[in-house]
């Protein structure tokens, strides 16, 4: 194609086109190529197809709008002869939505306008008026790669009619080439737009984790969003657990006047960006609903364009991140992705220093709680090294901290009363290991311990945790009560034989129906000379069985006889206090191996306890099954039961409940004989109870060898 050079003083006119030229429209089109391949700025690329186009073309003005793979605008440029219009937003967006562009855009076809005042597709502006601009020509062609559109091209040219079928077709081919320049100068506004995002969230991912202490981290955050976006203010909001949010940082202008601000669940703008779990860019408050400034309007701060995006925290919105007034005027495209990016790194960050912040104070809460404890308490590694010890563990050994944490567990206690594998076999389980030993002290004192170890989670490690009680003084009343019970034995059992003799004796003396009544005053003194005998029996029974040694006088006895007779016994007992004693025995129960004496001392023990804690009136059972090679025997009663807490703690000595209304009580030392007794005939003993349902004792005993 060449140019005339009478045409070509004129500077609005078209070209001349010579059709047959085609060397001349080659190198055209080379130029044009050349010219927009050495560029690959998007905006820079834009300018040059326009300048390109009226150069070749001719024209008054012209613009380019850039489409995405979903047909959304994502840049455009206006060119005014040789400068390059600036406020393209809004005018192109009428374009495309009612104008030119937007039928070439729909349609896909190239379209020539020689008369805008006539054609339906341009749409009229003011300047179009016939008294300003008037009526004009215009060209407009899709940029298409194949099939794939990514924009619209279009030159205006002030007289009508100066556009032929060659400008359009030309213009078609210089499109056709503007395409790829396009779409290869828009993938690379992505791709640099891609970097820039990527190194803004990395960089901000670095400083935002470069703590865990909340305030820190907050900070961090807000500093990293003034720096990404360039903005006057930044707030951050966190979520309460009632909905509302609450601004705990500010940074920027009027940042002092945030903190503290609390916003109602739901209102404003950061409501409903809490709400919707999406971010949102605001270019003017005033003319959106979401900003409601009765709320959000903080004292000397005029938001005039805002940004916001939330934070995430395992899937759920746990905050807001706003940014207010862009410092440039107006929010460039990515800052919703870079502040939403930022929210999301936020999260995970601001969750942990919750986490740490909670963890710390959980640490300071124990320490107080470690130190201030009225019991010695030593922490230790699984091997007994300790590790720490709070005020009490210091005064009852005599170390100092630093002497104890040279020392194991071992070094500090002896004559240790536990089997110590089975003890770290129930740590494991996650059970509490409970035994008693002798703490040895810096002065070496020996102070009796009760000792309770089990596992604990400190910090990072698993711990054993060592809670020593001091029980000297319960070994001291121990052994008061241990002398006493020699002496009741030793002293007493002599003359109490004595008495039992003579009362044998009298009966001799007054027989038959004339001395009734003496005989009545005999039997009850008899009676309750058994029961103290009995209860010297069980004193020593008790001593022989803790020391270990084995029961001897064993033999077949029918258990149904011996609960019989104990029942006989202790009838006349339950008769004068109005209760009723009832006897469950099969025909068919097998003998049991047993010391005779002992076991009905058992039965006499569990039916007088049963007895004491039975109401006047009530009911009291007793009755045996057979359960595989042993014989089970229950008594029950009809009392007020025993708590859960206590059912393992009766059956220790010196152990007591108050026993009902009358206040009745023992010495604690009948469950604990019947324990030891059971058990040392290798059978168990154990209570099903509930408040006010009454108490069932239980025992098994060994059937006899047939």
């Amino acid at each position: 194609m060449l140019y005339s050079k009478q045409r070509a003083a004129k500077a609005l006119l078209p070209p001349s086109m010579t059709a047959s030229d085609s060397r001349s429209s080659l190198e055209l089109l080379y130029n044009v190529s050349r010219e927009l391949a050495s560029a690959l700025d998007l905006r820079t690329v834009l300018q040059r197809v326009l300048f390109q186009s009226l150069k070749y073309v001719g024209g008054e003005r012209g613009s380019i709008v850039v489409l995405d793979d979903n047909g959304k605008t994502i840049d455009a440029a206006i060119v005014y002869g040789q400068k390059v219009h600036e406020h393209t937003t809004q005018q192109l967006r009428d374009t495309i939505e009612r104008g030119l562009a937007g039928w070439v855009i729909r349609h896909r076809k190239p379209a020539r306008v020689d008369d805008t005042s006539r054609d339906e597709r341009w749409l009229r502006r003011p300047d179009d008026a016939v008294e300003r601009s008037g009526a004009k020509s215009a060209l407009s062609v899709p940029l298409l790669i194949r099939d794939r559109l990514v924009g619209v091209l279009t030159l205006v040219h002030p007289r009508t009619g100066a556009y032929s079928r060659e400008h359009l077709d030309l213009m078609q081919a210089i499109a056709d080439q503007a395409a790829i320049a396009v779409l290869n100068a828009r993938l690379y506004a992505e791709s640099q737009r891609q970097a820039r995002v990527m190194t803004a969230l990395a960089s901000s991912g670095a400083a935002i984790n470069a703590s865990l202490r909340l305030g820190e981290v907050l900070d961090r955050i807000l500093k990293e969003v003034m720096r990404a976006l360039e903005v006057e203010t930044v707030t951050l909001a966190l979520v309460e657990a009632n909905g509302d949010l609450l601004f705990y940082a500010a940074a920027g202008r009027a940042a002092e006047g945030v903190v503290g601000k609390r916003v109602p669940a739901g209102r404003g703008l950061v409501g409903w960006v809490q709400r919707q779990g999406e971010g949102a860019i605001i270019p003017a408050v005033g003319e959106d609903t979401r900003f409601l400034p009765e709320v959000e309007q903080f004292e000397g701060l005029e938001p005039r364009a805002v940004a916001c995006a939330p934070i995430f925290a395992q899937g759920k919105v746990i905050g807001v991140v706003e940014a207010i007034n862009p410092i440039s005027g107006a929010f460039d495209p990515d800052a919703l992705l870079v502040l939403a990016g930022i929210g999301n790194l936020a999260g995970s960050t601001i969750q942990n220093a919750r986490l740490f912040e909670r963890l710390q104070a959980a640490h300071k809460r124990y320490r107080e709680l470690f130190d201030d404890s009225i019991d010695p308490i030593l922490i230790t590694t699984w091997d007994g090294k300790i590790l720490e010890a709070n005020r009490q563990a210091l005064v009852l050994s005599e170390y100092k901290a630093e002497e104890l944490r040279r020392m194991t567990i071992s070094d500090l206690q002896e004559d240790m009363r536990t089997d110590q594998e089975a003890c770290l076999q129930r740590l494991r389980a996650g059970q509490t290991c409970t035994y008693e030993a002798v703490l040895k002290s810096r002065s070496e004192r020996r102070i009796p311990i009760q000792v309770s170890v089990r596992r604990v989670m400190i910090e990072e490690g698993e711990s054993l945790q060592w809670i020593l009680r001091d029980i000297t003084e319960r070994k001291d009343l121990d052994a008061l009560r241990e002398d006493l019970t020699s002496m009741i034995y030793h002293d007493v059992r002599s003359p109490l034989a004595n008495i039992v003799s003579s009362l044998d004796m009298l009966s001799a003396m007054f027989p038959g129906e004339e001395n009734e009544a003496v005989q009545s005053i005999l039997r009850i003194a008899t009676r309750s000379t058994d029961r103290i005998q009995r209860l010297i029996s069980s004193l020593l029974d008790i001593n022989r069985l803790e020391a270990g040694h084995p029961i001897v006088s064993q033999q077949a006895v029918s258990p149904s006889s011996l609960i019989a007779e104990v029942a006989e016994m202790i009838r006349p007992t339950i008769e004068s206090r109005q209760q009723e004693l009832t006897v469950h025995l099969p025909s068919n129960l097998p003998s049991i191996w047993v010391d005779v004496d002992m076991i009905r001392r058992v039965l006499l023990n569990l039916l007088e306890n049963a007895m004491k804690f039975t109401p006047f009136g009530g009911k009291i059972e007793i009755g045996a099954v057979r359960k595989g090679n042993e014989v089970q025997i229950w008594v029950q009663d009809s009392g007020p039961g025993i708590a859960e807490a206590d059912q393992e703690r009766i059956f220790e000595k010196y152990t007591r409940l108050k026993a009902g209304e009358d206040g009745v009580s023992g010495l604690g030392l009948g469950l604990a004989f019947c324990r030891l007794a059971v058990g040392g005939h290798g059978g168990r003993i154990w209570v099903e109870s509930k408040l006010g349902q009454g108490a069932k004792f239980l025992l098994t005993l060994p059937l006899a060898k047939t």
